[in-house]
């Protein structure tokens, strides 16, 4: 009998089975072959639900954030219900003249005449189908957008800035860089208040708001564009439109992607000074969600 020699056994197993490190390096340069080839500026930042599998690229840089500040506004407006300030049965009278014409607005197109609706309604609204005078409502009830950011800066989350309102954001192509993240600072705060360790939101307020980032309607093509059929990924998405000369200065979607086993990861795609057209630039962000998948499935197979 052929004696079996554990030293030669223990260097194949290692040669055989990478580690940890060596699998994200794989993925890191899928991430990069995905953007590398595109005319566009690309941040990313992803973990695992254990804190251990991050990655970003490009994830400490500034990118303008859109309606990516909706999920941020969400979160103050529920810490605002969990100290009493308000309920989400509270109604609030949106009026005719609320409804500008140049925004992006379910609610407008519901109730052309202004309705009164609870929180719960608007923050849907606003959470779930972008809208942007609901976004606005949400802000004046909370104190404006300096009053967001603050929060986030009074509970040691960095690395953001919100300084203007969907009115004025739209209204003029140059300043909706005032509001920004790093695609890090995203991935993080997203991390925080899912697994909602330090209880900075109370167990009702967290079951509305990943309820309500489930149900998400924008960005089908982003995210969700390449995962299969039936992925539960609660999200976020923001969108700059095109400017005349072609450029988009954000295509953006964050959130948690859920794994068949019941595991998740965090993931928040950036793009910025695309050249690249709304599809193509959606399909970056599709393509690095699916390697991503692709990464952690392989993880729990």
């Amino acid at each position: 009998m052929r004696k079996i020699c554990w030293a030669t056994v223990i260097l194949m197993l290692t040669i055989t089975w990478p580690t940890p490190a060596q699998t994200i390096a794989v993925l890191r340069q899928k991430l990069n072959a995905i953007v590398s080839s595109k005319n566009a500026h690309v941040g990313i930042s992803i973990a695992g639900d254990d804190g251990k599998d991050t990655l970003s690229i490009h994830g400490d840089e500034h990118f303008p954030m859109q309606s990516v500040f909706k999920f941020h506004i969400a979160v103050k407006v529920l810490s605002e219900i969990d100290k009493g300030r308000f309920s989400l049965d509270q109604k609030i009278e949106i009026k005719e003249h609320e409804l500008l014409p140049g925004l992006h607005s379910p609610i407008r197109e519901t109730y052309p005449k202004g309705a009164s609706l609870t929180i719960a309604e608007i923050l849907e609204y606003t959470v779930s189908k972008s809208d942007n005078v609901g976004c606005d409502v949400l802000l004046r009830l909370v104190g404006g957008p300096q009053a967001v950011e603050d929060y986030f800066t009074k509970n040691n989350f960095r690395n953001l800035s919100i300084k203007i309102n969907e009115e004025v954001m739209q209204g003029n192509w140059e300043l909706q860089f005032l509001n920004w993240t790093t695609p890090r600072s995203a991935t993080e705060i997203l991390a925080s208040f899912y697994q909602n360790e330090r209880k900075l939101i109370s167990e009702k307020s967290h079951q509305f708001i990943w309820a309500t980032m489930r149900q998400t309607e924008t960005g089908k093509a982003r995210l969700k564009g390449l995962l299969p059929a039936g992925t539960v990924v609660a999200h976020k998405t923001g969108w700059s439109g095109v400017n005349k000369d072609g450029i988009s200065a954000a295509v953006n979607d964050i959130g948690i992607v859920f794994l068949p086993n019941g595991r998740y990861f965090f993931i928040s795609v950036f793009i910025t000074r695309s050249k690249e057209d709304t599809a193509t630039s959606e399909k970056i962000i599709a393509d690095v969600a699916k390697a991503t998948w692709d990464y952690f499935i392989k993880k729990i197979n």
